[in-house]
């Protein structure tokens, strides 16, 4: 191997590109690595150990852990140049994604503080 071929192995996500003994141990470390996250969420969920405010926070963690381990091992996104497509379509779905969850705030809350209280709805359905 030259050193251009090692610097190109090196950039590659893991599971891209390899022979298939390589992608099945790729695969299944993925698998074990997104397994044991998923295990640590129930366990730091319902376990005494934790902090309780600290709980929502380790789930965050946690879950960011994990689409890390699926955008590497199983989506096979990395920063080579050959995936730049990819990233710049993730990008663009979180983007959207974003967008359309704080717009519905947005308007979920605008509709909450125009609408009239509920005893005045009450006192309106009575008087009919």
């Amino acid at each position: 191997m030259n050193a251009h071929s090692e610097v190109a192995e090196a950039e590659r996500a893991p599971g891209s590109h390899q022979s298939g003994r390589e992608r099945l141990r790729s695969y299944t470390l993925g698998l074990a690595l997104a397994v044991l996250l998923t295990a640590a969420s129930f366990a730091a969920s319902s376990s005494s150990y934790v902090w309780t405010p600290s709980i929502p926070i380790l789930l965050a963690v946690l879950a960011i852990a994990q689409m890390g381990v699926h955008l590497v091992f199983f989506l096979h996104i990395s920063s080579s140049p050959d995936s730049t497509n990819n990233i710049l379509s993730l990008a663009f779905g979180i983007f959207v994604v974003g967008l359309v969850i704080f717009g519905s705030m947005i308007i979920v809350s605008n509709l909450n503080h125009n609408m009239q209280p509920m005893d005045q709805l009450m006192d309106m359905h009575r008087q009919r």
